[in-house]
């Protein structure tokens, strides 16, 4: 089965402590640090995701990119992001497809499970993240064990040999 996680985005960042923190000094940086987490989410776990934001908060109203191969939506001028989300799950809404949305608006969670998605609160996705987090750090790990392991292990008097070739000592 297909999974889709539609985020509203600054519901997100107004609820996860490092971003709510950065916002308040470079909103753009924490978007920006906001679109790399999910990223990582969406690579590790396979999952897609629809990263959404308001546009009163931001310039290119109406705008739908790709960053880092998540979709990033900008709302369009008085289109709200619960709005663009709750019509996302509408049209992405089949048989083979489950629909996550993160958000922790009450309204919208209501809304959104009306409409056959399942919700996910900005502190659920946090944890989530987390342990995302922390299963790429023991993928990467293993991967340098494995990578290191496939060495071919010398004898002292080889590596002696292999060392006097490098330095041109025959």
């Amino acid at each position: 089965m297909r999974e889709i996680l539609i985020v509203d985005g600054y519901n997100m960042i107004g609820a996860w402590p490092e971003l709510k923190e950065l916002k308040d000094r470079d909103l753009a940086l924490a978007r920006d640090k906001l679109i790399d987490r999910l990223a990582e989410y969406q690579a590790y776990t396979g999952c897609k995701v629809i990263l959404v934001f308001d546009a009163h908060m931001v310039p290119g109203v109406g705008r739908t990119y790709n960053n880092h191969r998540i979709e990033v939506i900008y709302t369009r001028k008085n289109e709200t992001a619960d709005e663009r989300i709750e019509r996302l799950v509408r049209e992405l809404k089949r048989i083979d497809t489950q629909i996550y949305v993160a958000t922790s608006d009450l309204a919208e969670q209501s809304h959104i499970f009306g409409s056959g998605a399942l919700r996910k609160s900005a502190r659920e996705l946090y944890n989530e993240m987390e342990v995302t987090g922390k299963g790429i750090e023991k993928t990467v790990e293993k991967s340098n064990k494995e990578h290191n392991s496939t060495k071919i292990a010398l004898t002292e008097e080889l590596a002696e040999i292999f060392e006097k070739w490098r330095r041109g000592d025959r």
